[in-house]
């Protein structure tokens, strides 16, 4: 039994392109009222005027940088302002910076940290008392296969990811009986600008993809929760 998302309203962080633009887009066309943010205003408005004129009542945003509370904060008051509520919080704002622990500014580290895991923890902090003023809501922290593969060069990126492993696998079991779900979306390579290569061969996941799993994962009946979902490219390039 598919749960229909018209009328739910949503907040997608980080959603003016990539995975973000592209879950935002997707709710959107399920007939949900969805706020998108960005760090930038410029980044904002084009994102608000490419929309279909007639899904504009729908959708609503907001400059959030998710590395401060208040701003995050505010973003969900924005939702629940404009929309009434918010029931679905979609933390996705994120940033890669791949360097060896040697080479890697402590500025550098601590925007990793602070943007991958403090701007989740925010985003949920500030989204579920007012998720449960409604009697309940959904959770979907974008992760990566990088939260359970190290590789080289990747050691804030692997620690943020893997931190928001247990951060929502924890949070999930402290929620569920608000009638709150909580997933962790984890693909591999996405051919987005986010790349660490910009070479956008076939062989990677799209953010549609993504998108798509998003709404499966949303559209469950409430009685089954896929809390960890991995995703992964069908045939990578053989080393």
């Amino acid at each position: 039994m598919d749960m229909n998302l018209e009328g739910k309203r949503a907040v997608v962080t980080g959603s003016t392109k990539g995975i973000g633009l592209a879950i935002a887009q997707s709710l959107v066309a399920e007939g949900a009222k969805v706020v998108i943010s960005s760090r930038h205003q410029d980044d904002v408005q084009d994102t608000l005027e490419s929309l279909n004129p007639s899904a504009r009542d729908q959708v609503s945003g907001k400059v959030c940088d998710v590395r401060e509370a208040n701003q995050v904060r505010d973003l969900i008051q924005h939702c629940v302002e404009i929309f009434g509520g918010i029931d679905i919080q979609v933390n996705n704002a994120g940033i890669g910076i791949f360097r060896t622990v040697e080479e890697m500014s402590l500025q550098e580290w601590r925007d990793t940290l602070t943007t991958n895991l403090d701007g989740v923890f925010y985003g949920c902090h500030f989204a579920i008392p007012e998720m449960k003023k409604n009697g309940g809501g959904f959770i979907i922290n974008v992760g990566s296969l990088a939260g359970v593969n190290a590789f080289p060069h990747g050691a804030a990126y692997n620690a943020s990811k893997f931190g928001l492993v247990g951060f929502s696998e924890a949070l999930m079991q402290e929620v569920r009986y608000d009638d709150i779900r909580v997933a962790n979306i984890m693909p591999g390579s996405v051919a987005t600008e986010f790349s660490r290569t910009q070479d956008k061969s076939s062989w990677k996941l799209s953010a549609s993809d993504v998108a798509e799993v998003v709404l499966e994962t949303l559209k469950r009946h409430p009685r089954c929760l896929t809390s960890r979902i991995e995703m992964r490219p069908s045939k990578p390039l053989k080393k």
